[in-house]
């Protein structure tokens, strides 16, 4: 089974894309999971990535898109993958379309946790608070909210078209065990 997950910052996509990935025993692929530990490995591309990043630059949608791709193809995830975090842009979403593709690979699930602008502020900055975490601003948060909305929110509305049948949306404001419970349903229907 091959699974995106979207949403916006604190909706919960990444303790969901967890907790399914325990459940079905496949991969839970993050994007900064994938590039932390593309840094603990020696070659050419990790080390560009560590210029890349101990310069406190972005990394390039090809860069990005080359290690997701030889990601995929790893063994532990011949039988399936959740990404979460990835796509997040036009060009890595044309990339993963067309990379699968050439892979015969197929998105079985396409999964949006939604929540509104004013709900995540409040999650994140309570979450900030109990996790110590000082790089979660108001201002941050809300640049990473405009951000979302520009870049990855016309990603979700693509998916949404291109993949109605797999496509699904659920309300982030909700307890964890529901949207978890809620996901399961959808994983079952396939």
């Amino acid at each position: 089974m091959r699974i995106i997950f979207f949403g916006p910052p604190g909706a919960g996509k990444g303790t969901q894309a967890k907790l399914l990935s325990s459940y079905l025993g496949i991969p839970h692929l993050s994007t900064g999971e994938i590039l932390r530990s593309k840094l603990n490995e020696d070659d050419e591309l990790s080390s560009k990535l560590r210029y890349i990043m101990t310069s406190g630059n972005l990394v390039s949608d090809e860069i990005l898109n080359e290690i997701v791709s030889i990601k995929l193809l790893a063994d532990d995830c011949k039988k399936g993958f959740i990404l979460d975090g990835y796509p997040r842009t036009t060009t890595q979403s044309e990339y993963l379309n067309s990379f699968m593709d050439k892979q015969d690979m197929i998105i079985n699930k396409v999964i949006n946790i939604d929540l509104n602008d004013k709900n995540i502020e409040n999650r994140i900055t309570l979450r900030s608070r109990i996790e110590n975490r000082t790089d979660d601003s108001l201002e941050v948060i809300r640049n990473r909210i405009i951000k979302y909305n520009n870049e990855t929110k016309p990603i979700v509305q693509f998916y949404k078209s291109k993949y109605p049948l797999i496509f699904f949306e659920l309300n982030g404001d909700q307890k964890i065990e529901k949207i978890h419970s809620d996901i399961i349903n959808i994983v079952k229907k396939c």
